[in-house]
């Protein structure tokens, strides 16, 4: 049966018309993963990366088959509880939220969207889930040590320059584990009859004026304690360590692939991978109830020679020997 010139081209344009619909309905489906972080863009993208491969690990693509939605307080902590609310309008499909302040955020904004935090404090303590082997309600992710090896990067950098005896800790006053990590670092101290000196900064600002104070005070080396302000401004926290002539222990290898002078913690980017699989299983039909609390158990330790010959330093070789990576 023969169909009239003009009833085809009329069909054929009905089914052009859907076309459009059919599209905006394939990316409506598209899954979204939330990504809430208290920091910038701009030095987050070590974290995106181990985020991305995760979940790439786990079958979704960025760009294919998968959309993120990113959310930067870009130095405004004061933001997450809106940027958290947007994500939940915009009904992404998971969030995976970034140390424990966006971590709550989200917890208080939905308690239907699935999330997936990267934390480093105890997840049971700080009321996130129920158990570390059954999450319950809509959380789980990775929780990794980092807050409690205050006492572990304070003994590294004693042995390296066992004759200091007065440490200064940078550490951001209103961040949950502050308290821990310095806690732990004054109890070793203590056993070393040393004492710690605690500089509080929160905004970029307030870390050169810490730096500053420090050094007018004497003080024989210093300790970086976890916040996304220090972690996202590598750069700057190292030029100033550089300025000051202050030797300094780090809370990861990033920093000392930059030039710091010596870092010790778990690897960010495993870690975020490790979240990027959770929500990729989430993705997939998991529950977040049902899926254990990871705990990493790789840590780095990593030593840069180059940065330690300009301080004039000398690394014990014991120290070298214990070292998972030597930048010369």
């Amino acid at each position: 049966m023969k169909i009239p010139r003009r009833d085809f081209i009329r069909l054929l344009g009905g089914a052009a018309a859907l076309w459009p619909c059919a599209a905006r309905a394939q990316q409506a489906a598209m899954p979204v993963v939330g990504f809430l972080r208290d920091a910038t863009a701009a030095g987050s993208g070590f974290v995106v990366d181990g985020l991305r491969k995760g979940l790439a690990e786990a079958g979704f693509v960025e760009g294919r088959n998968l959309t993120i939605d990113y959310a930067w307080t870009e130095g405004q902590s004061e933001r997450l509880s809106v940027l958290a609310a947007e994500l939940v309008g915009r009904r992404v499909t998971v969030i995976v939220s970034s140390a424990v302040n966006a971590t709550v955020a989200a917890k208080a904004a939905t308690s239907t969207i699935p999330v997936v935090f990267v934390i480093n404090n105890d997840p049971v303590a700080s009321g996130l889930v129920a158990s570390l082997n059954r999450p319950g309600g809509n959380l789980t992710g990775v929780s990794y040590l980092s807050a409690e090896l205050g006492a572990k990067r304070l003994g590294l950098i004693h042995e390296l320059l066992p004759k200091v005896t007065d440490f200064a800790v940078l550490a951001h006053p209103n961040y949950p584990s502050s308290a821990q990590f310095v806690s732990d670092a004054e109890a070793a101290a203590g056993s070393l009859g040393s004492r710690i000196e605690v500089f509080n900064a929160s905004s970029v600002s307030e870390i050169d004026t810490a730096f500053a104070a420090l050094s007018a005070h004497k003080l024989g080396a210093l300790l970086i304690a976890n916040h996304p302000l220090f972690t996202t401004n590598p750069e700057r926290i190292i030029a100033l360590a550089a300025r000051y002539a202050v030797p300094t222990m780090y809370v990861q290898r990033e920093f000392a692939d930059a030039g710091g002078l010596i870092a010790y913690g778990p690897s960010l980017p495993d870690v975020y991978r490790q979240a990027g699989g959770y929500a990729g299983r989430i993705l997939k039909g998991d529950k977040p109830a049902d899926l254990p609390v990871v705990q990493p158990t790789k840590f780095e330790f990593v030593i840069n020679l180059k940065t330690a010959k300009a301080l004039k330093l000398d690394i014990p070789p014991t120290l070298l020997a214990r070292a998972d990576e030597v930048i010369e």
